[in-house]
């Protein structure tokens, strides 16, 4: 039983992390109807900053978190304002080919500039709790308190703020909300800026040994990717949604590495995913667009 817990907390502590990262990628595709594939790399240049600005400059944690989180925001809008906004006229789909492309590029440097280093864990050792027989990692205590307070915080702005209110009337339709004098361009921008921060926060729990394996490397991309499987299980247009599928994915992988193996738990995630587009297509909590013919 002692055993099951463990599982069960490390699966809630991970899947914390990917609601995060799945509540950026639908925040953004609410906004403007373009799947992020560069979401993983812009979390990874946050973290690569974090580690320059903690062991080269010499900043104190902190401080290099918070200046790493700020840089995937930054990043993340001015995506929005050189590219995404200057592409009106394009296609959802030709944008999501856009930041597929940037993934590539911003990962590639990434890699590049890491070179041979250690690969550097992003977050402090944070000592196990336990709990009678259960023994619960820090790490994943800290993150599931840390995604309930940013979750908390950023519901209640979407309910009760101005903020909010323009961007589920401009989710609904853009059209109608543009005439209603909601500024389409600062909610898409400050979307893709709250979508940025969310990364960036999300990488300081990636990449770190006991959420990996490894610290700041590839596998930290490829873990936030994973973030993807968690919105579309929940569906890509409810925030709500996204962070029931961060949960589902982080449970998926947390029982799949333990009872199976660790590249099964990876296959799993995605497995989980195909099942739900086959039986509901637009997610758990997605709705179905109507469309008159």
């Amino acid at each position: 039983m002692s055993t099951f817990m463990q599982v069960l907390i490390t699966g809630l502590g991970r899947g914390a992390v990917y609601a995060l990262l799945a509540l950026g990628f639908v925040i953004i595709y609410k906004a403007t109807e373009v799947v992020n594939f560069a979401h993983g790399s812009i979390a990874l240049v946050g973290g690569y900053l974090v580690f320059v600005l903690r062991d080269s400059v010499g900043l104190p944690w902190i401080v290099a978190a918070l200046g790493g989180i700020v840089t995937s925001a930054v990043l993340a809008l001015l995506v929005e304002r050189l590219l995404i906004s200057k592409a009106r006229l394009a296609h959802h789909d030709s944008l999501a080919i856009l930041t597929i492309g940037l993934d590539t590029i911003f990962l590639t440097e990434i890699i590049r500039r890491l070179g041979v280093s250690d690969n550097p864990n992003l977050f402090p050792s944070v000592k196990p709790l336990r709990i009678g027989d259960v023994s619960i990692q820090g790490i994943y205590l800290v993150s599931m308190i840390t995604a309930l307070i940013i979750i908390g915080v950023f519901f209640v702005v979407f309910q009760k703020t101005n903020w909010g209110t323009s961007m589920r009337a401009q989710a609904e339709n853009k059209e109608a909300a543009s005439l209603m004098g909601i500024r389409s361009g600062r909610v898409t921008a400050s979307a893709w800026v709250v979508g940025g921060a969310l990364a960036g926060v999300a990488i300081l729990f990636i990449a770190s040994p006991s959420f990996a394996g490894s610290g700041l490397s590839a596998t930290s991309h490829a873990l936030a990717l994973a973030a993807f499987p968690a919105a579309i299980v929940g569906g890509l247009s409810s925030t709500e949604g996204a962070i029931v599928g961060g949960i589902v994915v982080g449970l998926t992988n947390s029982f799949g590495e333990f009872y199976v193996d660790k590249l099964f738990a990876t296959v799993a995630v995605y497995l989980v995913m195909v099942l739900v587009l086959v039986f509901k297509p637009s997610g758990l909590f997605g709705k179905v667009e109507q469309r008159r013919v």
